[in-house]
């Protein structure tokens, strides 16, 4: 089990951002990857997009209460990451209930068994966190990084 610090760890500050003026599920995914490329998580923005959209034709990523959690495994990813999006609307999204998504938390995550593994590890934790009522309303409320952060560590 992951504890509240290494999920803290997993966090990357500059991979976090608040108030995204996004309109569509493709923004937010160019907007993420961009934050990924830059902090040095994935090598190729243009590859790590195929896969988030190849994994997204296999079913809804969104998970429920305005909360998508999408993911693309790929070669072009240097290390597992995490990108997290609080948007300043809701967005269309396919969900379990039928919601769009106004917080979106991404993973990058490595072609290798390793990377596989880990980031099982990682989704987990966060899925566990994300179903607790209190944690999704205090996202939805965060207005900096650090409001973020403190919501999915507590």
């Amino acid at each position: 089990m992951v504890d509240a610090a290494s999920l803290g760890a997993a966090i990357d500050k500059s991979t976090v951002v608040t108030g995204l003026k996004a309109k569509t599920k493709d923004e937010v995914f160019t907007e993420l990857t961009r934050r990924l490329h830059d902090a040095g998580y994935i090598d190729s923005p243009e590859v790590f997009m195929k896969a988030l959209y190849e994994r997204e034709g296999q079913g809804a990523t969104g998970i429920g209460e305005h909360v998508a959690i999408p993911h693309g495994r790929s070669d072009t990813v240097r290390r597992n990451g995490i990108a997290i999006a609080v948007l300043d609307h809701e967005i269309p999204w396919e969900s379990l209930d039928d919601t769009g998504a106004k917080v979106v938390v991404l993973f990058a995550v490595g072609a290798d068994d390793e990377g596989s593994k880990q980031h099982l590890q990682l989704l987990s934790e966060f899925a566990r966190k994300l179903a607790k009522a209190d944690v999704v309303h205090d996202l939805l409320q965060a207005e900096n990084t650090d409001q973020v952060v403190a919501a999915l560590t507590r």
